[in-house]
């Protein structure tokens, strides 16, 4: 019977101390030393006494017994070292009983208190020792040193999780503080947190330690990092979240700066007396595109004429692995990445006016009738003579015989496409603009005269360098679209509401080293060679031609144009994402610095229980709840007003003005 014995179990991870009060064989009936009776099954006791108490004695006489003997026990757990008796034991395999491990401590005389210090001790250790079925088990070496490096982590966690949160309290607090050694730790821990939320392995020890700070709501995290001049106002967190190279290593700038150096290969054909000029925007900085025009009697020679970075940027070199990891260069909103470092994307590469440079130039002869007559694509120096921007170059075609000529053939360039049924899908372009510490929005036609030369003529030095390379059976990287899925026309709806119900129309664009038409440019094959600065895969296309023309050794076979496509084009679909959501990004920034003010927008689909409609303004698309008694209808033009709006969580509410 157990009435009257010490029983000693396990309540939330701690010893506890009692007197049996009955034993009702499936359950027992305990005194603990708080004065609590507890009823216990007796698979859960741990210890129980050999010898027993007179429970006739008083309530009170019991619970000071079981005090003291606790005392003893607690005691006694001093002259028990872990460590010394694992190292006696631990080369056995095998498990040990309470027993015989204590008359290893005590000796042979061995008392209840003994074995109850003896099995405290080892439980309470959990590091030299694991008990399974009542009996003890050496760990092993390697076991105790693992335990040994997660508890000094633990241990060092906890210390982390203190001193962060002290620091933050203060910091949000303004009130002035030391950083701890360990704020970096905590500073990468909260942008990880701010980028990726709960899906952060740490993100409970962040959420204790910004509980602990006086931040409830994780959500917050950005505001703090803010506040901690982590991050700015407009911080772009989806360019952190891609992880997006912002900057060189100093190999790869020396590397430029060296090739910065270079002189201009002048052994090539002199192209410098033919006069090229360059239309960019009027913040452009780097130039990788020129045109030229001569005219004779019943001949128009059209020069495309694109930077040769091939021919300067080493295969396989610092400054070309950095441009394939990149993919392309990235232009948003206050931030600029170059795919190549200033010095040269802005310097040596780049077709300055007034300066020499190597090129890979087009040279393009139609007769009177704007036919093309022939082609040859020839490795050649320049020297650009003007650089216009696209407003001077708009006002020169009303003025300059040559430029008329060039509005002219881009004209005729542009019409053979349509009635090749391309697809004209051209739409304004949102700018955004800082303006005295204020924002603004405007849309730019992209339609212009001068825009649409530019356009046309790109289009045609890609059209034919894709024939080249067909024609001369030169490995290429080809673009091309298949049929939309349908072809809409313009309604009277308007061209807007054509545009982007015909968008959804479009079939998906496929890179591949198959020639395949582009139905959306009419064109029976096309590739992209002419931002070889900005684009990793123009500069490869540009590396093909110049190798084939120059019998260089550097020509790439198909496989490995496929290797580079599968590696580039996921690049280039996040790339895509980013631009997007940036744009939208500031719209939004907008809408919520604006909030009283009354915006057209235009209603594309009759959803369920909403409407997507566009924002005239900014061309953004957005959605709005259908509102009782008002019954819309594809292509009408409502007028709108901003509800809710946060453009950290995209979020946008709108209302009927």
């Amino acid at each position: 019977m157990t009435q009257g014995r010490i029983v000693e179990y396990i309540d939330q991870g701690k010893f506890v101390s009692s007197i049996c009060l009955q034993d009702k064989g499936s359950r027992l009936h305990l005194l603990t030393t708080t004065n609590r009776e507890v009823n216990l099954s007796p698979k859960r006791a741990i210890l129980i006494s050999g010898s027993g108490i007179n429970i006739e004695r008083p309530r009170e006489q019991l619970i000071e017994l079981l005090r003291q003997t606790e005392e003893i026990r607690i005691n006694l757990k001093k002259h028990i070292n872990p460590e010394e008796l694992w190292e006696l034991i631990k080369e056995e395999s095998e498990s040990f009983n309470h027993r015989y491990l204590a008359q290893l401590v005590f000796g042979e005389d061995i008392t209840d208190d003994h074995l109850s210090a003896l099995v405290r001790t080892l439980f309470e250790d959990h590091l030299y020792f694991r008990m399974k079925d009542g009996r003890f088990i050496p760990n092993s070496e390697t076991t105790v040193e693992q335990i040994i490096l997660r508890r000094r982590e633990e241990e060092q966690k906890a210390e982390r999780l203190k001193k962060g949160s002290e620091w933050l309290k203060c910091i949000l607090r303004g009130e002035e503080t030391q950083e701890p050694s360990c704020s970096r730790e905590i500073i990468d821990l909260l942008i990880k947190v701010a980028l990726s939320g709960s899906e952060e392995p740490d993100y409970r020890f962040a959420k204790e330690m910004l509980s602990r700070a006086g931040v409830s709501d994780t959500r917050e995290t950005r505001s703090v990092l803010i506040k901690m001049g982590v991050w700015e106002e407009d911080e772009n967190l989806d360019f952190l979240r891609l992880g997006t190279e912002t900057s060189f290593t100093d190999r790869a700038l020396e590397e430029a700066v060296k090739l910065a150096e270079r002189p201009v290969d002048t052994d090539r054909e002199d192209l410098r007396k033919i006069g090229a000029f360059t239309i960019d925007g009027p913040f452009t900085r780097d130039f990788d595109d020129a045109v030229s025009l001569e005219i004779e009697e019943n001949e128009f020679r059209l020069g495309i004429h694109i930077s040769d970075v091939s021919s300067l940027i080493e295969k396989g070199g610092l400054l070309e692995a950095g441009a394939r990891a990149r993919g392309a260069s990235i232009y948003l909103p206050c931030t600029q990445v170059p795919m190549f470092p200033e010095t040269l994307c802005q310097g040596r590469l780049s077709l300055i006016q007034g300066e020499d440079r190597e090129a890979l130039s087009l040279i393009c002869c139609f007769d009177g009738d704007l036919n093309l007559v022939r082609y040859d694509f020839r490795p050649s120096v320049i020297k650009v003579e003007r650089r216009l921007t696209y407003e001077e170059a708009n006002e020169l075609l009303e003025t300059d015989l040559s430029f008329k000529y060039m509005h002219m053939l881009a004209q005729a360039l542009r019409k053979k496409r349509m009635d090749m049924d391309a697809l004209d899908l051209s739409l304004p372009e949102l700018q955004v603009k800082f303006e005295e510490d204020s924002l603004a929005l405007e849309l730019n036609a992209q339609d212009s005269p001068a825009r649409v030369l530019i356009e046309e003529f790109m289009i045609l030095y890609n059209w034919l360098c894709a024939s080249f390379c067909r024609d001369k059976g030169i490995p290429a990287l080809y673009r091309s679209q298949a049929k939309p899925g349908a072809r809409l026309s313009v309604g009277e709806e308007g061209y807007t509401f054509y545009v982007f119900k015909q968008l959804r129309k479009l079939s998906p664009l496929q890179i591949g080293v198959k020639p395949s038409a582009h139905t959306g440019l009419g064109l029976d094959l096309y590739t992209q060679c002419t931002s070889p600065i900005r684009r990793y895969l123009d500069l490869i296309m540009q590396n093909q031609v110049v190798n084939h023309l120059t019998g260089g050794n550097g020509l790439l076979k198909d496989k490995e144009l496929e290797d580079i496509r599968l590696l580039i084009e996921p690049l280039m679909r996040n790339l895509g994402i980013l631009k997007r959501s940036r744009i939208r990004y500031w719209t939004l920034k907008f809408l919520s610095q604006n909030r009283g003010r009354q915006y057209s927008a235009l209603v594309l689909d009759e959803l369920k229980s909403r409407y997507r409609i566009l924002l005239l303004d900014f061309l953004l698309v957005a959605e709005i709840k259908r509102q009782g008694g008002v019954i819309l209808s594809q292509g009408e033009e409502i007028a709108v007003k901003v509800k809710k709006v946060d453009p950290w969580s995209d979020e946008l509410e709108l209302s009927y003005a």
